[in-house]
């Protein structure tokens, strides 16, 4: 199990759920929440990582707020000052690359979370080696996040019924990053809807598409973040 922790975040603090392996020297992974907050099933997945032999830290973007309502996580996802989250998943990574003692870390993220993945890995070029999107494509206008700074590999985890990160949006954004020369291969999960990792969602988890995902991701991560 992990524990609720502070860490620094340009010349403030920010606070996020982080889970430990065994091992002291790990690789590190940040996990960045769905628009519902840090709830368990976020902590759920970062337990998972740990087991898996990384640390992972799940920065708490909404500072204590957390909902299961469709409408107050859209008010709460609208509320959130990205200039802020930004700085609060940038002070995750250099938290991670302190405690895990590599040079890099991996940065996954779920929803609101995969495409806050990407500013991510375009903001911490120096540190990202590794990013997977799940069902997130970069919806807000111009200017988005500079991806021509991404330096990471990239893999990404898209449903073929989704709406709001369509197969038509994600290819588009694959293609986008290929020709930029990026590391990148996406995979649509056939017959899947939005936020078919999440197991806590009956009406939308798909189990045999969710593990397919998981074993690409673990082996992926473990090749490209050192």
């Amino acid at each position: 199990m992990g524990q609720i922790i502070e860490f620094p975040s340009n010349g403030t603090s920010a606070s996020g759920y982080l889970a430990s392996p065994v091992e002291k020297v790990a690789p590190g992974v940040v996990v960045i929440q769905e628009w519902w907050g840090l709830v368990d099933h976020i902590k759920d997945v970062c337990d998972r990582f740990a087991a898996n032999g990384f640390y992972a830290l799940a920065p708490d973007l909404y500072h204590g707020k957390a909902t299961t309502e469709p409408d107050e996580a859209g008010k709460a996802m609208m509320a959130m000052e990205l200039s802020r989250a930004a700085k609060d998943m940038s002070g995750a990574v250099s938290e991670l690359v302190k405690r895990s003692g590599g040079s890099s870390v991996g940065v996954v993220g779920f929803c609101m979370g995969g495409a806050l993945a990407l500013v991510l890995a375009a903001d911490r070029p120096d540190a990202v080696s590794a990013v997977s999107p799940f069902y997130g494509v970069i919806s807000w206008p111009s200017p988005g996040p500079d991806l021509e700074k991404i330096s990471a590999a990239i893999q990404g985890h898209y449903a073929e019924l989704d709406d709001s990160a369509s197969p038509e949006a994600s290819r588009a954004l694959e293609a986008r990053l290929r020709e930029m020369g990026k590391d990148v291969e996406f995979f649509i999960y056939p017959g899947t809807h939005h936020a078919f990792f999440n197991d806590t969602r009956s009406e939308v988890y798909d189990s045999q598409s969710a593990k397919q995902a998981w074993d690409r991701l673990i082996p992926f991560l473990r090749e490209h973040v050192h």
